[in-house]
């Protein structure tokens, strides 16, 4: 598999293989083909095992601390890798990009979470920050700390993002009265809300996109 790895690339390789060969480089030693099957099946995904909880993980025969570090630690690269990526370009030019990087943090979250993407005047991404962590259906959010904080960063423009754990991006009557409660509270300050995006199952919503903002 390394031989192909290095030759083809990672596309090469299926998901178990490549989980096979992380959770090798963990161990030093052994077979882990048989584990690295079994957490495809269970999860669904090489993706999907990434993003599993580290507790749900360290309950799973056969892992480790060792081989759970190793697993989030490739978990952080990727989503590194996709932010930067994401942030390359103004993000208003690279959407594409940067729904990917969205779904990548945020589609298999088991609460909801919110984050605000906070844009210099070109658009390019100063910051990319948790604001709160909800239940698996609510989120408080406050939006005098929302502008407080993009006035710390100098940022002139937000793009608010969080997710709906039950896979369905549709927004709720609470969603769409605290995007005008933000953007409100911005406009007062001379800082535009571009969009409020929320990351479902496979699928986002974009307030902007359907008229909402």
């Amino acid at each position: 598999m390394r031989e192909r790895l290095l030759e083809r690339g990672p596309d090469s390789l299926a998901d178990y293989e490549m989980l096979e060969m992380l959770l090798f480089f963990a161990f030093k030693t052994g077979d882990t083909k048989p584990l690295a099957k079994s957490l495809i099946n269970r999860y669904g995904s090489f993706a999907a095992v990434l993003s599993a909880p580290v507790q749900q993980l360290m309950q799973t025969r056969g892992l480790g601390p060792h081989s759970v570090a190793a697993i989030k630690l490739v978990q952080g690269a990727a989503l590194r890798l996709a932010r930067a990526e994401a942030a390359e370009k103004p993000v208003l030019n690279n959407w594409e990009r940067l729904m990917d990087y969205l779904h990548a943090a945020m589609a298999r979250e088991r609460v909801e979470q919110f984050r605000i993407l906070f844009l210099d005047p070109k658009n390019r991404l100063l910051a990319d920050e948790a604001q709160a962590r909800g239940t698996v259906n609510h989120t408080p959010v406050y939006p005098r700390e929302v502008v407080r904080r993009a006035l710390e960063l100098h940022a002139t423009a937000l793009i608010l993002v969080h997710n709906h754990p039950s896979g369905d991006p549709t927004p709720s009557r609470e969603d769409v009265l605290m995007t005008a409660e933000v953007k409100k509270a911005a406009a007062a300050l001379a800082i535009v809300v571009h969009d409020h995006v929320i990351v479902g199952n496979g699928r986002t919503f974009s307030f902007r996109r359907e008229g909402l903002l």
